[in-house]
């Protein structure tokens, strides 16, 4: 899910808006377009609607600081374990779950809102432009409140009353919060995301040490480093339905990755979509509320199956009490499970496998065009190297860098199972109801185990620690290498090689620059493509046309990005006659 958050922060719109001379001629016209957009009578009505809370009890919190990283309100709680972890801990009514979120998280989440929206004015610099991308999202989201479940509304109304005035311009306070819960929704369907990169696994039976079941999961979702320092571990206990924990950040109240106290698992991976005209049910409240709700497969199921989304998605499901695992398959238009057969494991990349989406010809390009397939094969091959899997095994899967029989596809490459840039990663044990989290970076630091069966017994409260420390799984080796320090300058690098070309008559690169930049990271294939369209703007076509060659000597992401270098190769070429 790379690229997801940032289309709510209009990357793709702003690269694709006409140059500024044609975009003032169309001025007026965008203007009255807008003006048409923001008086409809739905979205008046969208942008004037805020929940019913008259029916919640309330106590307004008052927070007790015990130290700089401890928090707590009666029996809520916020801290920083040693691993760089926020935990918190809510219980309450739909409004009061929200109100505690918000109280105990506020600085953390204007932080996350800071870090997300200062990308609308990288992205979309233009006031004008901005003042557009506003009134299309308030457009295109104008139906979202009808499709959110009122308690969730009242919570998320409750969560806004913390978020920051800096950004009201951008929509008021809950309005925000709403939107917020669609941004990797909307960035999948106004791009149409090919370019995602989860992955998750189940195991049991014969595929386990133990015999019990073993769920593993990579979320990459990349907003930048700093999006991803504030990783919050979530332990919530509903007035209504079954206590869960999840792992996301500060200001949300969906599921991305998450274990109810039943043993329900869930976790969420994009597919390939079709475009709609509005925004209706974000799959991560699809997935809390399976979580808050869900005892079993069936359960699950039937909460996915009456709920309207507004992209597709698989959403792994596993099950202590069924002992077993399926994919749940939604779109806006179709509704699959995929349940193996004669198998005890079932893998999850970024396609569809039920017979539902067989002859869906969106998903057989997306299968032949992405990565998704590239990694669907490399867990195979994992699993043929590793019989048995117990979490350390697991985790060394979610931490692994190379392509197909170990090839060395450079680092970042989304072929890889572990693409160095992920959000988090998880492990669930759902019979034990054990978890366990990775902490910075990616999924390479010490992975924290949690015991839901403690904390949701308040055993944790005498313990004084969520924590069941005992049980945690080692740091990665790689995080101290010198290859991760080589693979980190080589992210700094890449971004001023990217400015460099995209400012080709301001910016000189020398060569020992791009020699370093080069040796940062050789396996890699962006590294010669960059290097060539640097050349390329330099018009100097002969070394442009060497780089391009080395490139397709690599293990090329995607087949789109395959053709994109032969494109350039080809026009180098006809430069060079």
């Amino acid at each position: 899910m790379r690229n997801s958050i940032v289309i709510l922060s209009g990357t793709k719109w702003s690269e694709e808006s006409p140059k500024d001379n044609s975009f003032s001629r169309n001025r007026y016209s965008l203007v009255l377009l807008l003006t048409l957009i923001l008086t409809s009578c739905g979205v008046s009505k969208s942008i004037h609607h805020l929940p019913d809370i008259k029916r919640y009890s309330l106590e307004v919190p008052k927070i007790n600081k015990i130290n700089d990283s401890t928090f707590s309100y009666n029996q809520n709680y916020l801290t920083k374990n040693k691993q760089q972890l926020w935990e918190l801990y809510i219980k309450g009514n739909p409004l009061q779950l929200g109100y505690n979120n918000g109280a105990l998280t506020q600085d953390l989440m204007r932080q996350q809102e800071e870090i997300f929206f200062s990308k609308v004015e990288g992205f979309v610099p233009s006031k004008f432009k901005q003042k557009l991308l506003r009134g299309f999202l308030k457009w295109y989201n104008r139906k979202m409140y009808l499709n959110v479940r009122e308690d969730y509304q009242a919570e998320l109304y409750g969560l806004s009353q913390y978020s920051s005035e800096k950004y009201d311009f951008i929509a008021p306070k809950y309005l925000r919060s709403l939107y917020l819960h669609g941004a990797h929704d909307i960035g999948h369907a106004l791009q149409d995301l090919a370019m995602v990169g989860c992955t998750s696994l189940a195991v049991w039976n014969e595929n386990t040490e133990d015999g019990d079941l073993l769920i593993g999961r990579n979320f990459d979702f990349y907003v930048g480093d700093d999006f991803a320092k504030n990783k919050l571990v979530e332990f919530v206990e509903p007035e209504q339905g079954i206590p869960y924990m999840s792992i996301s950040w500060p200001g949300m109240i969906g599921v991305v990755s998450g274990m109810n106290k039943e043993g329900i698992t869930v976790t969420i991976n994009a597919g390939k979509s079709k475009i709609p005209l509005t925004a209706k049910t974000p799959i991560s409240l699809v997935t809390r509320e399976i979580l808050q709700y869900a005892k079993n497969i069936d359960e699950a199921i039937a909460i996915a199956k009456k709920r309207k989304v507004f992209v597709s998605e698989s959403i792994l499901v596993g099950s202590a009490n069924d002992k077993n695992a399926v994919i749940i398959e939604v779109s806006p238009k179709n509704f699959g499970v995929y349940k193996v057969q004669n198998s005890s494991r079932v893998f999850c990349t970024n396609h569809f496998q039920s017979e539902a989406y067989k002859n869906d010809k969106r998903n057989q390009k997306h299968i032949v065009e992405s990565h998704s397939e590239y990694r669907y094969e490399k867990l195979q091959e994992l699993l043929q190297e590793n019989k048995k899997l117990n979490p350390e095994k697991m985790a060394a899967i979610l931490r692994n860098k190379s392509g197909l029989k170990g090839e060395k596809i450079g680092y970042g490459n989304e072929k890889a199972i572990n693409q160095l840039l992920a959000h988090h990663a998880v492990i669930f044990s759902p019979q034990k109801k054990l978890v366990w989290v990775s902490s910075n970076p990616y999924q390479l630091g010490e992975f924290v185990c949690y015991d839901l069966n403690e904390i949701f017994s308040g055993k944790r409260l005498k313990r004084g620690e969520f924590a069941a420390s005992q049980f945690n799984i080692a740091k990665d080796p790689f995080a101290d290498s010198e290859e991760f320090v080589k693979y980190e300058q080589y992210k700094m690098m890449n971004t001023e090689m990217t400015h460099a070309i995209d400012n080709n008559d301001h910016i000189a690169l020398t060569d020992d620059f791009i020699s370093y930049y080069q040796s940062l990271n050789p396996d890699f294939w962006v590294v010669y493509y960059q290097t060539g369209k640097y050349y390329y703007q330099l018009k100097d076509y002969q070394k442009a046309k060497a780089e391009f060659e080395k490139a397709l000597t690599k293990e090329i992401t995607t087949l789109p990005d395959k053709e994109n270098v032969e494109k350039y190769l080809r026009k180098t070429v006809k430069r060079l006659k």
